[in-house]
């Protein structure tokens, strides 16, 4: 995707001063619909906005509907005589939809500049400044809140350390954007900053984005991800798809050079679901128990919080449970934490209550320790009862442990 500055503005007609108003009165511009909204079609981006006889042109014999403009960053190089307010809500009054881009941080790892912190928790804080700063220029250019903006991260040469910070800064991004009221998207490559995504799409360590945009030239217009997102991903009218690049066409009489994409984009949804985790820790004696079989330790450091339970393995039902107060049924990630001892249980069963019934999920405690081990994502129950225990009827070696629980709303 190209380099651009641009800035976005709502609207429909100018509404004229009257007759009898003087004639330096201010001219008005009338409120704009969220962007790109509701959209299943062909869209084009380019690097500066077109000017108005080339958009009428375009809108009038060209087969695109949508149009990428950038409104904030950095790294926009090319200006933008065109880009105004009056500008957008003359695009929007004749139908165009406009996909909002922000083009600022890139991938530590990548080699363009300014780059974002290697730190997860900098790049987290970069992210969220970067939200506030797109959305004024959002707002300077009439783009109301409900409206999708869409970071540009260019490809980078992915790595564990890089991933953690494009998807600890994109989750920045995603709240910040969510609180002042706007959905968030990501543009980036099939094979970096997209595969990283929906490679994280169930992760509760990142928040999740509202639209992916798939940069993957093979030259088919559609939605597909193929071997870089999995259709389970972003699946509810949530992807863009630029399916070539720099590319001539002309229309109209009028030739631009552009990138070619197809969207499938809604901006009406539910309002994001509210941020939500709990942790429980064997400590919580009143939302944790145990029966008197159940012996405490705090002999491995790679204990959560001062200690831990252990028990021997038995053909009988006597879990340790942890009781979570969950605040409306919906899916939750489930996560254990555990000292790994080559003397723990090679098979121990954590059994998770959901709103179907017990599932049982069976985790080697001789490895992985001293981190959040995910058991998977479920559908739990509204209400504080009973939602995770750790069985010793196990046909697993070694102690059972019980440490801490955490669930995260995804």
């Amino acid at each position: 995707m190209r380099k651009v500055m641009a800035a976005a503005a709502v609207l429909a007609a100018l509404i004229a001063p009257s007759a009898a108003a003087p004639a330096t009165a201010a001219v008005a511009v009338a409120a704009v619909a969220p962007q790109p909204g509701t959209y299943v079609g062909k869209g084009f981006d380019t690097c500066t906005a077109p000017s108005q006889s080339a958009m009428n042109a375009w809108k009038a014999s060209s087969p695109y509907g949508a149009v990428g403009i950038y409104i904030s960053g950095s790294s926009r190089s090319c200006s933008q005589p065109n880009l105004t307010a009056t500008w957008v809500s003359n695009q929007v009054a004749k139908g165009w939809r406009l996909i909002p881009i922000e083009l600022d941080y890139q991938a530590p790892c990548g080699t363009r500049t300014p780059k974002m912190s290697s730190d997860p928790t900098t790049a987290r804080s970069q992210g969220a400044s970067r939200a506030t700063s797109a959305v004024n220029a959002a707002k300077a250019l009439g783009i109301p809140a409900g409206s999708a903006i869409y970071n540009d991260i260019e490809q980078y040469p992915t790595s564990a350390s890089c991933r953690a910070a494009v998807l600890s800064y994109l989750s920045g991004w995603t709240v910040q954007l969510h609180a002042l009221g706007y959905l968030s998207g990501m543009y980036s490559s099939g094979s970096s900053g997209v595969l990283d995504v929906c490679n994280a799409y169930d992760d509760p360590q990142y928040t999740r984005l509202d639209h992916l945009w798939i940069a993957w030239w093979n030259g088919v217009a559609n939605t597909a991800g193929g071997q870089y997102c999995a259709d389970t991903a972003y699946p509810n009218h949530q992807r863009l798809h630029q399916y070539s690049g720099d590319v001539t066409e002309t229309w109209g009489g009028v030739t631009i050079k552009i990138d070619r994409n197809y969207l499938d984009v809604s901006t009406v949804v539910t309002e994001p679901p509210a941020e939500w985790s709990t942790i429980v820790d064997n400590s919580d004696t009143s939302r944790f128990t145990a029966s008197a079989s159940w012996g405490t330790s705090s002999y491995s450091t790679q204990r959560y919080g001062a200690d831990y339970r252990f028990a021997d393995p038995v053909a009988a039902s006597d879990p340790a449970w942890y009781k979570v107060s969950i605040p409306e049924t919906a899916t939750y990630d489930v996560s254990v934490w555990y000292p790994a001892n080559t003397g723990y249980n090679s098979a121990t069963p954590y059994v998770v209550v959901t709103s179907t019934g017990s599932q049982s999920v069976v985790v080697s405690q001789q490895a992985s320790g001293g981190q959040w081990v995910s058991l998977g994502v479920f559908t739990l129950a509204a209400g504080d009862s009973d939602k995770v225990g750790v069985s010793r009827w196990t046909t697993g070696t070694g102690y059972v442990i019980a440490d801490a629980i955490r669930v995260t709303r995804v």
